[in-house]
């Protein structure tokens, strides 16, 4: 794996992320991982407005609409990395409206697994959900 050789300044302290390309002559997908530390940045990165589920993850790295990514996502409180295996479903370029961050939004599968991840997501935020505070995407 070969780290990402312009890393942007992540402009969310309470989540941490980085991304590589298992090989530049390949195929396979990306691989990025994303440590979100507290309930607040759970919220910030999560997408309802996704059937399976969502996250947005900062990244200065270019994507298309249908890229694939393999994210690690470490969530609050909770010692397990859950690893999913998304589409780019979301893309927020630089300088976008709203002040709103550089970067994707993975489409979380339709599988179990996702499903557990979001159940996971959605039990964490509770009463957030429904709250009217603007995130990173909608």
């Amino acid at each position: 794996m070969t780290p990402n050789p312009n890393p942007n300044p992540n402009p969310n302290p309470s989540s941490t992320w980085s991304d590589s390309v298992l090989s530049a002559s390949s195929l396979r997908p990306s691989v990025m991982q994303l440590n979100l530390k507290d309930r607040s940045s759970v919220f910030a990165a999560y997408i309802t407005a996704f059937t399976d589920g969502g996250i947005f993850i900062h990244t200065s790295r270019e994507y298309s609409l249908g890229d694939e990514l393999y994210v690690l996502l470490t969530l609050p409180e909770d010692p397990q990395r859950h690893a999913i295996a998304g589409i780019v479903a979301w893309i927020t370029p630089p300088n976008a409206q709203g002040g709103r961050s550089q970067g994707v939004g993975i489409r979380f599968p339709a599988d179990q697994r996702g499903a557990d991840v979001k159940r996971k997501i959605e039990e964490l935020l509770g009463t957030l959900l429904t709250a009217d505070r603007p995130n990173q995407t909608i």
